[in-house]
């Protein structure tokens, strides 16, 4: 039962995730990024101020990993970032599969350091399933074929988000049976203000309401997507729920057409595919044995 709990916090959270993307994607027209990150990050902070300080006081900011607090909100601010950069030059379903590189990440380096400590070694057909899901992504990126794109674009920001997006998961993952939820959310939230409002009187523009709207709407997807993140790392190990990120791709090349008339074609398409394939399958090879990409992070 707490696993299939944490399969459907997990569905929730990429289904959130999804939207959050469409929703950025509209607002990066018309807002600078760090002005769109410190709104969302102060939206939700006060959100889960609001919410969560009148009943549990000041004891909600209390943490054993003070440094890992800020380092896991220092990481998702960078992924932020980069996705406001990335979704302005591809669709939303391209960017998602790029993204969902993760998982294979997050395993191959949990395996990784469990050879270190001993146990079994990355083996060959893991190292070729990684592969392949980069191969995925250059199908997806092809900087050559990409309508005016710099290499730098289109390549630099989805590797730059997978190396931050991994550096994330694995301090969730570490920190959500360690930490209490809404501490974790507030100290998130905080470090990506404190960080982003040194921005602001740089950046600060007039917007339109319905950019306003996006904003709130992106800080209440923010608030319920890392807080299902968060249970579903409670209740079920990373290596069950990994495949299921993957419905995230579902989700955004829904998004992609129904806001922006956008579907992948024939190329992407097949990245996309193998993206997911290589993904389901590294993490179901590596948690079939030894569930090792989980045990791994519940010692470190």
């Amino acid at each position: 039962m707490s696993r299939l709990a944490g399969i459907g916090f997990i569905a929730g959270a990429t289904g959130c995730f999804a939207l959050m993307d469409s929703a950025t994607k509209a607002v990066s027209v018309v807002a600078p990024m760090m002005m769109a990150l410190a709104l969302r990050n102060g939206l939700q902070a006060a959100l889960l101020a609001g919410t969560l300080l009148p009943r549990r006081g000041l004891a909600l900011l209390r943490t054993r990993r003070p440094l890992l607090q800020v380092l896991r909100g220092l990481m998702l601010l960078g992924c932020s970032g980069t996705a406001f950069m990335a979704v302005q030059v591809m669709p939303v379903a391209e960017f998602t599969a790029i993204v969902l590189l993760t998982p294979l990440a997050l395993t191959a380096l949990a395996a990784w350091r469990e050879g270190r400590r001993g146990g079994t070694r990355v083996g060959r057909l893991q190292w070729v399933l990684v592969l392949g899901g980069f191969i995925g992504a250059l199908l997806i990126v092809r900087p050559s074929a990409s309508g005016g794109r710099t290499l730098a674009a289109g390549v630099g920001l989805p590797l730059a988000i997978i190396v931050v997006n991994t550096a994330y998961q694995w301090l969730t993952a570490l920190l959500a049976r360690q930490e209490d939820a809404g501490t974790l959310q507030l100290w998130t939230a905080g470090t990506g203000l404190a960080v982003s409002a040194a921005a602001l009187p740089f950046v600060w523009t007039a917007l339109p309401a319905w950019a306003w709207g996006l904003l709130v709407l992106l800080a209440a997807l923010a608030t319920l997507a890392h807080g299902l993140l968060i249970l579903a790392y409670r209740h079920a190990p990373v290596a069950v729920l990994s495949p299921y990120l993957y419905l995230q791709i579902g989700y955004a090349t829904l998004g992609g057409w129904l806001f922006f008339g956008q579907w992948p074609d024939a190329r992407a398409a097949l990245g996309i595919g193998l993206i997911a394939a290589c993904g389901v399958a590294g993490v179901r090879r590596s948690a079939a044995p030894r569930r090792s990409s989980s045990s791994t992070i519940q010692e470190a």
